[in-house]
């Protein structure tokens, strides 16, 4: 059943799951960097990119909508999409599904790149590059309602710029960055002129859970945890809001704006009042509002304690996403139904989170 359209929603954290045909957009001269699709023969579903000879990236899975049905029953969340409206093969699908949803405007992020997926500049950029005219041909076939995030070969600065610039040209409405890239976190200086280029086109930084430093992944991993999706992608991803909030980039770029996706809102009030004590030991003044002084928007989701997280962090600067096409912990494909339907949260609240705040976000 279509839900109440009175709000207009933008997503602002849906996703596309790479296929072969992401690399159809690869240069000609690139062809060797190809990444190769390999099936499990113990465990069908599972499915692993091969780069540059390396087991690489998230590892897709192919399930039927009769087995995203039954994880939907045993998580409690509904994560039953189309596998070719999830893949992009029917653009025309997708935006069908998301009528049935209730979304108007999508945000979509990569996958493949929640893990390091090479250590070559020349693979990355091969790489990045494809996934970006993918994502361009994407948009031009979504009827403005597939808006993107640029994926931008990080090890590359020039290349980086250069694609960044492609991809405002080209539909994109920001730039994602893992909050570790290598041996760097985001407040490293290394990262400024994209802060720089990105701010001046108009381009958010998007956060989104992941880690880019395979030794770190390799610590934390724990068998007891199989997604180790908590303390590999989510911890990261909230230090690393900590860290730019108690560094000078938002007062060196202070039109930039920020997005922190996909870890839940619950650390907000946490991370605001540790970030408080460390300004008022330093002799500093904390702002009032600092998500909104600072331009920070933060992803929550439908089992946060959203009253409290907004009492805390006021309504200005909290987003939601459905996690569209994955089927991990952080999706539910029905979160806007549900959130409408959230008791404690006033009309101007919520006309906020599904529209103001992500369009502001976004730059829409």
């Amino acid at each position: 059943m279509v839900i109440d359209r009175k709000v207009q929603v933008i997503d602002a954290d849906a996703h596309v799951v790479e296929t072969e045909r992401t690399w159809e957009f690869m240069d000609p001269t690139d062809a060797q960097f190809k990444p190769t699709l390999l099936f499990s023969r113990d465990d069908p579903p599972k499915r692993y990119w091969q780069v540059d000879g390396k087991i690489r990236g998230l590892q897709p899975q192919s399930l039927s909508e009769m087995e995203l049905a039954e994880r939907s029953r045993k998580s409690g969340k509904n994560i039953v999409t189309p596998q070719s409206a999830r893949e992009m093969d029917d653009v025309a699908l997708r935006l069908k599904d998301m009528d049935r949803l209730g979304i108007d405007i999508q945000i979509l992020h990569n996958t493949l790149w929640i893990e390091q997926v090479t250590d070559r500049p020349d693979v990355e950029r091969a790489m990045n590059r494809s996934w970006n005219r993918w994502l361009a041909d994407i948009w031009k076939q979504g009827e403005g309602r597939l808006r993107w995030s640029c994926v931008p070969p990080w090890m590359s600065m020039d290349a980086a710029i250069e694609e960044i610039r492609f991809a405002k040209e080209n539909g994109a409405v920001s730039v994602t960055m893992r909050p570790i890239e290598g041996n760097r976190t985001i407040v490293d200086p290394y990262f400024y002129p994209i802060y720089e280029e990105a701010e001046r086109l108009g381009l958010a930084i998007i956060v989104h859970i992941a880690n880019g430093n395979s030794g770190i992944i390799d610590v934390l991993r724990s068998p007891y945890d199989p997604g180790t999706a908590f303390g590999i992608f989510r911890i990261p991803t909230v230090a690393s809001c900590h860290a730019l909030i108690t560094s000078d980039i938002p007062q060196r770029f202070p039109n930039l704006r920020w997005g922190f996706i996909e870890a839940s809102a619950g650390w907000v009030p946490w991370v605001i009042t540790e970030a408080r004590n460390r300004y008022l030991g330093s002799g500093r003044k904390f702002p009032d509002n600092v998500l909104k002084e600072y331009n920070i928007y933060v992803t929550c989701q439908t089992d946060d304690d959203i009253p409290y997280i907004l009492q805390c962090a006021g309504d200005d600067n909290i987003i939601i996403g459905t996690d569209y096409g994955h089927f991990d912990p952080s999706s539910e494909i029905d979160a806007i139904s549900v959130f409408k339907g959230m008791d404690g949260i006033s009309d101007t609240a919520m006309t906020k989170i599904l529209l103001d705040n992500p369009k502001a976000l976004y730059g829409l």
